[in-house]
């Protein structure tokens, strides 16, 4: 039934076809106490279309996969929490790996959930800070479903209260302060920037694009949001695009050891491919 105080008519059935658009779009699995979210992310989208009624606004976008408006249909189910250096263990153990690798090779890294971005910057600020002359060139691939979150990682500008932990040496060291319209907001260095590419990239798509191998990948506060089957298959893809000795991070609420033998843990939330 719906909620007497809410301007649009949103009833369970709604919010059931909501469940069963978003996990077979993009393998998001809703639990029954997201309906609330649910229509508060919507709302927005169907008062866009000019619309009343949710069903009107799912008819829509169940009568064409195509539809543009499936995109922010996605965007707004899509939870993005970040900051720079969450997690910090995460990043000295990516130090460490990274150090260890003498052959040559590109270094790569895949932030597989970037949000808005700071977990790349950060994994480019530990290589650029790691690197020294015995050490080879990195590079990193920066991908989320949410194609809004990433405009604002691809132009890395943030206020400054989002660099309030950071020491004043990394500042300096990777960031431009705004001046005039700016003040107040900070720019990541473009020497920092061009190492990193960014993409759209849905995880539970039934193809990925060709993005190659890498020696480590971030793939943090996402697996909470599939069911079992699609954690699988994402953890089995995901070795599949990893070197033998690569590294996979994941959120500090995530544990994998029970649903796939990929891999075997190495430190918190961190696991290496397994054989």
């Amino acid at each position: 039934m719906p909620i007497d105080d809410r301007d649009l008519t949103f009833t369970a059935a709604d919010f059931r076809r909501v469940r069963d658009m978003v996990y077979r779009h993009a393998g998001i699995a809703l639990s029954d106490a997201k309906s609330d979210m649910a229509y508060a992310r919507l709302a927005r989208r169907v008062r866009a279309m000019g619309e009343k009624r949710f069903s009107v606004y799912l008819d829509v976008l169940s009568a064409d996969p195509a539809h543009p408006e499936w995109q922010a249909f996605v965007n707004a189910l899509t939870t993005n929490l970040t900051a720079f250096f969450r997690e910090p263990h995460h990043f000295e153990m990516l130090a460490q790996h990274y150090r260890m690798h003498a052959d040559g090779q590109i270094y790569r890294v895949w932030s597989a959930a970037a949000s808005t971005g700071e977990e790349a910057y950060s994994a480019a600020m530990t290589l650029a800070e790691t690197r020294s002359a015995g050490w080879c060139r990195f590079e990193l691939l920066a991908t989320d479903i949410d194609t809004n979150v990433l405009k604002t990682a691809a132009a890395g500008v943030y206020h400054e209260e989002r660099i309030a932990l950071l020491n004043e040496r990394q500042i300096k060291a990777h960031f431009l302060r705004g001046k005039g319209g700016n003040e107040g907001k900070v720019r990541i260095k473009p020497e920092l920037s061009s190492a990193i590419r960014f993409g759209q990239l849905n995880l539970a798509a039934e193809r990925w694009p060709d993005i190659g191998v890498f020696d480590a990948v971030f793939c943090r506060n996402v697996m909470i949001y599939f069911d079992g089957q699609t954690q699988r298959a994402i953890l089995q893809r995901l070795a599949e695009h990893m070197q033998p000795h690569a590294l996979l991070f994941l959120g500090h609420s995530e544990n994998i050891q029970l649903i796939t033998d990929a891999f075997t843990p190495c430190g918190r939330t961190a696991y290496r491919k397994a054989g």
